[in-house]
């Protein structure tokens, strides 16, 4: 067990690299996404002189690269640190040894073969593109493998992601390791309703 929660921190490390390294990307896609905007609102305006790009699909094209890199190579970050989407009003008023059966049960049977079978369908998608070299069809846009190959990267980093976090359940749930989340299993807004809620039908009582 040890060496799979050796494996499990050398997956969260890479995944907490990359999630900090690309957030940088929403920087850089609100700056073109801006510059973009601006050349366009000038239009005919802007002097023939001035040595700087004007507005075209390739640079729309490559804000929603940057965009969908984010998302992609983000996603393993977020699902390290816990923080996609759940229904919180509902699993705060469960014990933590339940919440933690249902999150090792779902990502088992739910996450991982998702996430393995887009990696399957991924694969040979970006493939094809990059040995066709497939350019997109909107006049003077980008080559399209690369954002191909970004959500191929994504649900690899996703699966492994995956699989850490299996590895981290199981040991929460025999006792091996501390909580690596404590923030996720302590909200404080949605414990103080539920507390609230409860004391108002002990006083309607």
């Amino acid at each position: 067990m040890q060496g799979l929660l050796g494996l499990s921190r050398v997956v969260d490390r890479i995944n907490q690299f990359i999630g900090r390294q690309v957030s940088w990307l929403i920087l850089v896609a609100v700056l073109v996404s801006a510059y973009n905007a601006i050349v366009r609102f000038l239009g005919e305006g802007l002097p023939d002189y001035l040595p700087i790009p004007r507005a075209s699909n390739a640079l729309l094209e490559l804000q929603w690269y940057l965009y969908g890199t984010v998302f992609m190579l983000a996603s393993a970050y977020t699902l390290l640190k816990n923080e996609h989407i759940r229904i919180d009003i509902i699993s705060g008023r469960l014990s933590k040894r339940v919440r933690d059966w249902i999150d090792l049960f779902c990502h088992i049977f739910f996450l991982l073969p998702f996430v393995v079978l887009l990696v399957y369908l991924s694969w040979p998608w970006f493939l094809r593109s990059f040995l066709s070299g497939e350019v997109s069809t909107n006049a003077g846009g980008l080559i399209i493998w690369p954002a191909k190959f970004m959500v191929l990267a994504g649900f690899v980093l996703l699966t492994a992601q995956a699989l850490s976090e299996i590895i981290k359940r199981y040991a929460v749930i025999r006792g091996l390791i501390d909580e690596p989340n404590p923030q996720h299993y302590a909200h404080p807004t949605v414990e103080a309703a539920i507390e609230m809620e409860d004391k108002e039908g002990i006083g309607r009582g």
